[in-house]
């Protein structure tokens, strides 16, 4: 058995202020309106097409866990991924836009709302206020494929220098880099492969997103308890956990649940493991997470995942709620073993 010590877990831990981004992850970095956005690999490999980007946690989860900040203005353009993606808004407020030319419709979204959008299609986004936002992104599977990009993408990024392998591989050539002999350079979409990618109507894909305020606890969550909620957000099936599927489920497969956990002051979920990953990022407050070899303060924006069967709790050690968004490596989670349990059993 695997024991954890303080500077190990420590290690499971990226907070918020030592995320190390790239501005120059993809294709359209120097576009203008997308050149100073920020991608972040946190836990797996992630997308970027730039290898200069950092991986904080390279293990794998069966999921991708990545972000992004923008600000003012700053937009993510046109794309499409093989796998599910879904975001969190962290701070600030945002506009998903969807079509290769941002015409098939949009959703707004501010801090604590979810929206996960479908695969095959193309997706961007803009930050819509003042100041600098922060979205947080799970990617679905430990290769979530490479991203597929909109036609005028490509065009603008040639202009200013930037050329895409096949592969995924992105050459900068105002830095002398130079298309290795040999190498294909990447295409944009043909017409047939564009009709393939078609958007959904507007009235399927607001299915897939949801307000803070409209997350609802669920009562028979085996976390729940005096001042602890856990509440469903993604779940394509039924779990083993006490949860339904929904509220957010889609024709095509997350292969991972998102539940938000809402405790208030003083509130404490007493030791327990889990069969799946687990990784839990924080939206708001201060959280503790305990286990039999230390502790850790997580804050807003830090991120931390909890090794698979490692008996832990969680507490709110301040005077404000702690909200934290988790994502379980599973579509059907199992339900929580407590330390309790565990030892009336032996």
């Amino acid at each position: 058995m695997t024991t954890w010590t303080q500077e190990a877990m420590e290690k499971r831990l990226v907070r918020y202020a030592d995320l190390k981004g790239l501005r120059n992850a993809f294709i359209d970095a120097r576009t203008p309106g997308s050149d100073q956005k920020e991608n972040f690999t946190i836990i797996g490999p992630g997308v970027s097409e730039n290898p200069a980007q950092v991986v904080h946690i390279p293990e794998a989860h069966g999921f991708n866990v990545g972000a992004a900040r923008q600000p003012f203005g700053c937009t993510n353009s046109q794309h499409s991924h093989l796998t599910a993606e879904t975001f969190v808004v962290h701070t600030g407020r945002w506009r998903f836009l969807f079509g290769p030319d941002k015409t098939d419709g949009y959703i707004d979204a501010g801090p604590g709302d979810v929206a996960t959008v479908p695969t095959h299609m193309f997706r961007g986004f803009s930050k819509l206020d003042e100041g600098t936002g922060f979205l947080f992104v799970v990617l679905g599977h430990d290769d979530p494929g490479k991203v597929l990009w909109a036609p005028s993408v490509f065009k603008l990024a040639e202009d200013y220098g930037l050329k895409l392998l096949k592969g995924g591989k992105l050459i900068d050539t105002t830095l002398g880099q130079k298309v290795p002999e040999g190498a294909e350079l990447e295409q944009p979409p043909s017409a047939d492969k564009l009709r393939e990618l078609a958007t959904p109507p507007m009235s399927e894909l607001m299915k897939y997103a949801i307000r803070g305020e409209a997350i609802a606890g669920n009562p028979d969550s085996p976390l729940a308890g005096p001042g602890v909620e856990e509440a469903p957000v993604i779940g394509d099936v039924d779990a083993g956990d006490g949860f339904r599927a929904g509220p957010i489920s889609g024709h095509w497969r997350h292969d991972f649940t998102l539940r938000r956990l809402k405790l208030s002051t003083g509130a404490k979920i007493p030791m327990h493991a889990r069969a799946e990953q687990e990784v839990i990022f924080v939206q708001s407050g201060t959280l503790e997470y305990s286990w039999d070899g230390g502790s850790l303060i997580l804050g807003a924006g830090d991120t931390l995942t909890v090794p698979v069967g490692l008996m832990h709790a969680f507490r709110n050690p301040a005077s404000a709620d702690a909200v934290a968004f988790v994502i379980r490596g599973a579509a059907a989670p199992a339900a929580p073993l407590f330390a309790e349990n565990r030892v009336a059993a032996e």
